[in-house]
């Protein structure tokens, strides 16, 4: 039970969702609808970057409007979706670029890109346009989500997303943006890999700890390291290296113990507290670490010199985890001294047993990329990993939009052999 009132809850999303640049100041629209009918929404023609809690406006079932403001002009198709779709209670409205590309082109993302959007999206809906705010939009709109669609792309519009909390609209919209940016940054790489029914039905295995029993006590060693999880998944967040559904990070505490962020907790708002700790194989009572702990517990097993381990999403890598190009570190020194050579692990090896993924990894081998599913980053400290990771999209970056300008010129071999005596002692 969601105890925030409709007003916080609107004030945050749009907080998030013009933070990002996924609509302009003007532009998008949020809602919540109440079990008796009453609708909260965004006002009209308000900055959205300075919006404050007693902007938002209800409308009630009757009709009749309490506020300071008129309600979003956008209010029929909220309405229009709501009748349409008893099921869902919140809807996200916003125009980011990727998803209006799509849009201008009368196009859907693909969302069998990856599996967790299309778990959390599913395919995609698209409605013709009709005038902003005009009854037809409204139900243009609600005819295509009366068909089953949870995301609908609206033609030279943006988008629409429904839930049954707004927090379920948002991790659409934000799930279904990043897929777009994707997908949009992937087709400049080469022809796009997309997942097939097998791996679409691949459901994460989330361990879950037994409702009683003890766990050792917390050290100030612990929550130092809990203070750090906490600081990088936000930051990772922040820089857009996760969304708020996926990533993972944890650290070594002992020999065979460590610390990972939860399963299903949104990355933005996490909290030292939801950490948890992983001993001998089993989650602390209660708890449920990500989908990702065998994979790290099976890392930290084979390689004892690894303090910390991060799955992360970042769109440049992650477009390359989705294609068979080459991600080739040799581009500038600082790349290859943090990289080493990117290789790559078949899709399904985060969420297995990890013994794969722990074979190929090492500290002179830090990366690597798994197919249709993002990154995994293993390094000597917290801070080193999320290093690393912003080294590597960094990089990716930079491949992607070199690509305009000609073929990729790396360094030579002799530049390499340099570095590896320089940085690592060795050719």
């Amino acid at each position: 039970m969601n105890f925030e009132h409709p007003r916080d809850q609107i004030l945050r999303m749009m907080e998030r969702i013009y933070r990002f640049r996924m609509t302009t100041t003007s532009g998008g629209n949020l809602s919540i609808r109440e079990d008796n009918g009453d609708v909260w929404i965004t006002p009209a023609r308000l900055d959205k970057g300075s919006l404050r809690r007693d902007d938002v406006i209800l409308v009630k079932a009757d009709g009749s409007i309490e506020g300071r403001h008129r309600p979003s002009s956008e209010l029929p198709f909220h309405l229009a979706i709501y009748a349409a779709r008893p099921d869902l209670r919140a809807i996200v409205h916003a125009h980011p670029v990727a998803l209006v590309a799509f849009s201008i082109c009368r196009q859907v993302p693909d969302t069998r890109v990856l599996n967790q959007s299309w778990r959390i999206c599913g395919e995609t809906g698209f409605a013709p346009y009709a005038l902003p705010g005009s009854t037809a939009l409204g139900q243009n709109i609600a005819t295509t989500f009366a068909r089953g669609f949870q995301c609908v792309v609206l033609e030279n519009h943006g988008v629409v997303t429904g839930g049954e909390t707004l927090q379920q609209a948002f991790e659409r919209f934000e799930t279904l943006e990043f897929a777009a940016r994707t997908l949009l940054k992937a087709s400049q790489l080469g022809p796009v890999r997309y997942l097939d029914e097998g791996s679409l039905a691949l459901q994460p295995r989330v361990m879950e700890g037994p409702a009683t029993g003890g766990r050792p006590g917390v050290t100030s060693h612990e929550k130092e390291l809990r203070r750090q999880i906490v600081e990088f998944v936000r930051r990772s967040y922040q820089q857009r290296l996760m969304i708020s559904t996926e990533g993972a990070l944890s650290a070594r505490l002992s020999d065979d113990s460590f610390l990972i962020t939860p399963h299903g907790v949104d990355r933005s708002r996490l909290r030292a507290e939801d950490i948890v700790l992983v001993h001998r194989g089993q989650p602390e009572p209660g708890r449920r670490p990500s989908s990702s702990t065998a994979g790290h517990r099976a890392i930290y097993q084979r390689q004892p010199q690894v303090e910390a381990i991060i799955n992360a999403y970042p769109v440049n890598a992650t477009a390359f985890s989705a294609t068979d190009a080459v991600l080739d570190s040799r581009t500038i020194p600082e790349s290859y001294i943090f990289l080493r050579d990117v290789l790559r692990s078949p899709f399904g090896a985060r969420v297995g047993d990890g013994q794969e993924l722990a074979d190929g990894l090492s500290l002179d081998n830090p990366i690597r990329l798994i197919n249709n599913d993002g990154v995994v980053v293993i390094g000597t400290s917290v801070l080193d990993v999320f290093d690393r990771l912003e080294v590597l999209e960094s990089t990716a970056e930079a491949m992607i939009d070199s690509r305009p300008l000609g073929p990729l010129v790396p360094m030579s071999d002799d530049v390499i052999t340099e570095l590896r005596q320089a940085f690592f002692g060795h050719a």
